[in-house]
């Protein structure tokens, strides 16, 4: 997964000498920031916003945006390079140089410089000549000269006492939430991941009937992948810096907590919490692990557990186990070099970790080329873990290897990434893995690893977990034996095999295809794995030269995506992989999907439209506009003897640009009492 990141600093801060001096080196006329201003108009503001900072995609102006990266070691070619290589979205290099100089200059003007008589050109030499300083503290924004003066503290206490006011869910419950069908206690309900909840008082036979009960309008802007979590009729969800309590029945808020960065950032998104003992945990932007008081919503502690300087930021929702709480940090394209660790639940103090990218000297090393001139790394983790709790070992989906394409400058097969991590959840020591996409050169991560599952292959009872990733495979390992089952695909297969070149490589899945953040779910009723997907292609380009450039995607190339799209939401059964029935959408399918013993299977589209379909055959049961793209969760639980369907609604990020749009919302259905009743 990636974030478009644009570097260049507020100069609009400096003192007038300053900004004078530095608007002496950066040359550009008013007709190219005239020009510029109309192209951004029409292929930059659907994203980053008619402001440059009131989009869904990182600011381009601002005090946070030049904090972390007007440090005075970007060039103004960097910055070119970055446009170039990346605007309009997914279509890098796809506009002539002029409009690519003119959106260059409106960026800059907006930033602070003047315009002057002399155009901007794209000579490289040239344009690395001229630095992007930092505007100095004494004038810069108190918040910005404020953080630069104080390092970001390691651990943060909230208050007197570390100890919650609230309480549960215990140790005990998070271990019987599979058969537990009033509440959703984990991003993927269950430590198992299975999705599937045993509550049947909506069925296939009355799902017609559903209606909105109560709707809750988040009222932020930004990209929205939540993925709720509910404990006794209290709803929890995400954004980006909030942290939200909900009434699961009526909507009510009951608490809001909005995290302020205390460091260097990365603002990607955030997918959702993990709750314990009177605890909710979360990740946020500038690499904190955050746990609040689950009755109040307060500050219990923060403990920094990353670095935005080094790539690093969560996104991920956190899985608890007793005392520990895991999590890893998102983003490869950052040339982060992968981990996932356990924190104590109570400080948040690091328990273990373990490098999916191996320091030298730890085996897996060896995969990797030694002594490069660029960094390499990757191995993200950015969705949901599982866990076999009879075997104590915590499975992890670890993402591509970075840079993303040129898979000869990485060398060997790049250990762990795209791989299934299977770690002892106590030590964090690796018991055993496997490796999806050997030196991948299409980003192509492996995102899923869940469902786990019981099921009879030819005649045998296995323990069978099922793994998923951007190639679109869904494939299914026996857990004992470690052996492969079976590989289905879900998409559009075309070009696999073939290599990225400098002169393009279109291939099928792309760089957004396949299974993205949510995965599949399972129904033990039906025996199948339910799996949304996404259907679109891209021609891949390889650089001549890689360069890397510190915060910024750093993918060794560029991609165009093609401009027509389609989605999947198809029935495997969890024994064979026969695929049993698909449901086919005009645009990729994202959001979660949740089976019931009700015979329902739960679903959401980017057109915005909630989706129940029957279990056994795939036919549509129930369908109602949301009025946002759903990309985010779909949970089910119930409430004083009523079973409710929450949908999380609204854009899911800047690379769905073409979807209905919508703010984040959660709409919450149930039967009218006179259809429950029947």
């Amino acid at each position: 997964m990636r974030s478009l990141v644009v570097a260049f600093a507020s100069l609009a801060m400096l003192p007038a000498a300053a900004r004078a001096q530095a608007a002496a080196r950066v040359q550009f006329t008013k007709a190219q920031v005239d020009a510029g201003e109309a192209v951004y108009a029409e292929t930059c503001s659907s994203c980053h916003g008619t402001r440059l900072d009131d989009g869904i995609a990182i600011p381009l102006i601002g005090p946070t945006f030049a904090q972390n990266w007007a440090n005075g070691s970007k060039t103004l070619d960097d910055l070119y390079y970055i446009v170039r290589n990346t605007m309009p979205k997914n279509k890098g290099r796809t506009l002539p140089d002029a409009d690519y100089l003119a959106v260059t200059a409106y960026m800059l003007q907006r930033n602070g410089h003047v315009a002057g008589d002399t155009p901007l050109r794209g000579e490289r030499a040239q344009l690395a000549q001229v630095r992007l300083p930092a505007p100095p503290g004494a004038a810069a924004d108190a918040r910005l000269a404020a953080g630069a003066r104080r390092p970001a503290p390691d651990f943060v206490r909230g208050g007197d006492s570390l100890t919650p006011q609230g309480v549960g869910p215990t140790q005990q419950q998070l271990l019987s939430a599979a058969s537990d069908g009033r509440n959703w206690l984990s991003h993927t309900r269950d430590y198992a991941g299975t999705r599937y909840s045993p509550l049947a008082q909506v069925t296939s036979a009355n799902a017609s009937e559903l209606r909105p009960s109560c709707l809750f309008q988040v009222n932020e802007p930004g990209s929205f992948q939540t993925g709720p979590v509910v404990h006794d009729g209290v709803l929890y969800l995400t954004t980006l810096y909030a942290t939200i309590a909900i009434d699961a029945a009526t909507c009510r808020q009951k608490w809001r907590h909005v995290w302020k960065p205390l460091a260097s950032e990365i603002p990607v998104n955030n997918r959702g919490v993990a709750i314990k003992d009177g605890r909710v945990f979360r990740g946020t932007t500038d690499g904190y692990l955050l746990a609040l008081d689950r009755e109040r919503g307060t500050v219990l502690w923060a403990r920094r557990a990353g670095d935005a300087t080094k790539g690093e930021t969560f996104s991920m929702a956190p899985l608890v186990y007793d005392s520990l709480v895991f999590l890893g940090p998102a983003v490869s394209e950052f040339a982060v070099r992968g981990w996932v660790a356990a924190f104590r639940i109570d400080n948040g103090e690091r328990v273990w970790r373990f490098n999916i990218v191996p320091a030298p000297g730890e085996p897996g090393a060896e995969t990797w080329k030694q002594n490069s001139e660029l960094p390499l790394g990757g191995g993200a983790v950015w969705t949901p873990l599982s866990l076999d709790v009879a075997n104590e070992l915590l499975f992890v989906a670890a993402a591509n290897p970075a840079p993303d394409f040129p898979e000869a400058m990485r060398g060997g097969i790049n250990l762990y990434t795209n791989s299934m991590l299977a770690l002892h959840l106590r030590t964090g020591k690796l018991a055993w893995h496997d490796q999806m996409v050997p030196n991948d050169d299409h980003d192509w991560d492996l995102t899923q690893v869940s469902p786990q599952y019981r099921a009879s292959v030819n005649g045998t009872m296995r323990n069978l977990i099922a793994t998923a990733g951007k190639d679109g495979f869904l494939r299914v390992v026996d857990r004992d034996s470690h052996a492969r089952v079976f590989a289905t695909p879900l998409t559009t297969l075309d070009n696999i095999e073939a290599p990225v070149t400098t002169k393009g490589t279109h291939v099928c899945p792309g760089i957004f295809g396949g299974v993205q953040w949510n995965g599949p779910a399972y129904h033990p009723g039906a025996n199948i794995l339910v799996a949304p997907s996404v259907d679109w292609c891209t021609t891949y380009f390889l650089d001549d030269t890689v360069r890397y450039i510190p915060g910024q995607q750093y993918l060794g190339g560029r991609v165009n995506t093609d401009e027509t799209w389609k989605g999947w939401l198809t029935a495997v059964d969890a024994s064979t992989g026969k695929v049993r029935w698909r449901y086919a959408s005009s645009a990729p399918m994202i959001g979660a999907v949740t089976t019931t013993a009700g015979g329902l299977v739960f679903a959401g589209e980017l057109n915005g439209d909630f989706l129940g379909l029957d279990a056994a055959s795939g036919a549509e049961r129930y369908r109602f506009n949301t009025g946002g793209a759903i990309g985010a969760g779909i949970v089910t639980y119930e409430v004083a003897g009523t079973q409710y369907i929450a949908v999380a609604s609204g854009r899911p990020s800047p690379y769905w640009a073409k979807a209905l749009p919508g703010t984040p919302t959660i709409v919450v259905f149930s039967l009218p009492k006179s259809a429950a009743s029947k």
